[in-house]
This record gives C-alpha cells, structure tokens and sequence, in this order.
C-alpha cells in the first residue's frame, strides 16, 4: 500500500510530533523508575480497555470491568462489557508476550482469532485463547463458571460449522452430510461478506509496518493507527488498531516499561477532528491524542505516589508478616477494590479484609452499606 508524507504535512505534524515525542519519553522514565510502576501498568489495562469503548461510542463503567474480570459482577454483564474484557484481556496477552510479537504474522493471526466477541470461533480456532485466558488469573480451570462456558463453547461451534457450510468454507464431504444444498443467497450479509477480505485487509495494513520503521517511532504509531482506522480490516474487532499501535511503541523502545494507554487519550480529542476527512487534521488529533494519555499518565503516577507514602505511614514499624503491603500493592493494581477481591487476594475472610481496610485507610467510593468499594481517587 503506498502512503506519501509530504514536505507540507510534515511541516504541520513537527511541532506535535515533537511534543508527543517528548511527553511519552517522559512518561516511560517516570513509570521505569517509580516504585508503583507496576500497580500503574495493571491499571492502565482498565483504563485503556473502558477507552476504547468509548472511543466506538459505547459506555463502560470502570467498576464494572473490574468486577467482571473478578468474576463478581454485580448484575448480567452487558455486550458492551463483554468486548471491553476482550480488550483488557488482549491487552494483557500483548504486554507477557514479546514486544514484536502482536505485529508479526503469528501473533495477528492468534489475536485475531481468540479475541472476538465469541462469535463464529470454532473450537480448533479457540485453542490459542488458552494463552489469553491463562493472562486472568490463572485459575481458568477453578472458574465458576466454567462449565457453562464450555457448553457455550460447543455451541459455537456447532454455530460455526453451519456458517461455514452456508458460506461455502466447509469441506465438501462435511457439507454433504449435513447440508444437501449449499446456500448463495444472503441479501443482509449476516453469514459474511465476500468482498470483505479481512485476510487481504489485515496484508495491506502490514504492508505500511516498512514506512512507519524508517520513520521516528511517535510518527509511524500515529500512521500505522491512521491506515487502520481508514482500510477497517476487522469489522468486529477495530479496537485492536489502538492496541497494535501500543505494541508498536514498545516494540520500538519508545514506551517500553509499560504498554502506552493510547485509547485513554484518544477519548479526550472530539470526534469531528478524529474522522476528520482530511489526514492531516485526523494525524494531529492521534498525537495530540497521546500527548494528552502521556500527561494523563503523568497525572496518575503522581497520584499512585501520594497514597503509596500515605498507606506506607500506616504500615510503617508492623510485623514481617503483615498483610498491609500486599494489601497496598493489590489497591494501587486495581481502580478499585471490594472486600471480597481483598479476601480473594490475600487469602482472609471478608472480615479480615474489613478490618485491613480500615487500618490502611484507604478511601471508601460507594457511600454504601453495602456493595462497598475502595480506591484511589
């Protein structure tokens, strides 16, 4: 695919590119060096993952997501809610793997295949989400629900291969027993789309991966995310783009001690300049975009940092085997905290995670009596 920069848009792009450039570098130190670095990463996955939902006009509440990746939702989880811990646990798969390995062949093809919506997977293409469940909690196989899923599962795939007869993807000898007649028509495309090839798609946005390499790391991220943005080679899973291009600045060293929340920035630049019509008006709503997550995050470490001295004060001349540091490195790791979460993460009853609580003295954000939740505001 061929992708012309000129003098002129350069010129444009320079002064934000610059500011980007600066921001973010500023941003990787301060998580690389900063003793809550690693709460900030985790946290970021909520964020980011809330982001690109909001970014697809979609509202997902952060405390949802937290309790639905704990598997103690509140109420039914939505299908909003769903893509969002599709996207969190995406997010997830991306930062344990290699820093290359989401842009490359295999990791797009595994990505692509484990991280949609659960519809039209069929059980041999589902086989590489081990890996993306495995990223949870590692308790896959202790799940509570698990059972259910797997009958869910069968069921998908027994979905699966009726589609594949009727768009004509089965092999013969299985359609035959099955199906007698092999069904053309499908005037609403609800069984697929021929001239939407997600295959060539996902080719042709590889084929600008050599432009934006031979171009300052900031500049081919905003590029790469510019070209998905336009080709749309996922119809069902468009917000990979944003988490691709997070990958892409890590694989470069730009943004290496964690992966960068573009989402969370991007929400912040109005929508009209996103979709702009002319590119280089979208260009510079991108890098404005990650100017404004790398402040943000700037923001957050800060904030991180206070209420890690103020519950270190707490602590401070207790026993060795006190649970109050863990508890404090699981809080700085969530957006928020329940006492069951606590009790679940430290191996205590729900009233030992009350009374931790209390004398940690974090902040309560409910009001409520019950359902109560902690965080860091």
């Amino acid at each position: 695919m061929r992708y012309d920069i000129d003098g002129t848009m350069l010129q444009t792009l320079l002064p934000l590119l610059a500011a980007a450039e600066d921001a973010l570098a500023r941003l990787d130190e301060r998580v690389l060096r900063s003793p809550v670095g690693e709460g900030f990463a985790e946290r970021s996955h909520f964020f980011d993952a809330a982001g690109a939902l909001w970014v697809a006009g979609e509202l997902v509440h952060v405390e949802d997501l937290v309790l639905h990746d704990a598997h103690m939702d509140s109420r039914a989880p939505s299908h909003e809610l769903t893509i969002a811990h599709s996207v969190l646990r995406t997010r997830r798969r991306i930062w344990t793997g290699e820093p290359s390995w989401a842009l490359g062949a295999s990791g797009l093809a595994t990505l692509t295949a484990t991280t949609g919506e659960g519809e039209g997977l069929t059980q041999e293409a589902k086989s590489p989400a081990a890996a993306v469940e495995a990223d949870d909690e590692g308790e896959d196989g202790d799940a509570p629900l698990a059972a259910e899923m797997a009958e869910i599962d069968a069921i998908l795939a027994r979905s699966q291969k009726l589609i594949d007869i009727h768009t004509g993807k089965a092999p013969s000898g299985e359609a035959a027993a099955i199906s007698p007649a092999k069904r053309n028509d499908d005037p609403l495309g609800l069984l697929g789309d021929e001239e939407w090839d997600e295959e060539q798609r996902l080719a042709e946005w590889r084929g600008v991966l050599p432009l934006a390499d031979s171009l300052p790391p900031v500049l081919g991220a905003v590029i790469l995310f510019e070209t998905w943005d336009r080709i749309e080679p996922l119809r069902r899973q468009h917000w990979l783009g944003g988490l691709l291009v997070e990958s892409y600045l890590r694989a470069r060293g730009k943004v290496a001690s964690h992966l960068f929340s573009f989402y969370s920035g991007l929400k912040l630049v109005r929508h009209e300049r996103r979709r702009a019509r002319d590119r280089a008006t979208r260009l510079q709503a991108f890098l404005e975009a990650m100017q404004l997550a790398a402040a943000a995050g700037l923001k957050e470490i800060d904030r991180l940092s206070l209420a890690r001295t103020q519950m270190e004060l707490r602590f401070r001349g207790r026993r060795s085997n006190s649970s109050l540091p863990e508890l404090a490195d699981f809080i700085l790791s969530r957006p928020m905290v329940s006492a069951a979460m606590i009790a679940r993460q430290l191996r205590i009853t729900p009233r030992g995670a009350l009374n931790l609580v209390n004398e940690i003295g974090i902040r309560e954000i409910t009001g409520r009596g019950r359902y109560r939740a902690w965080g860091i505001i």
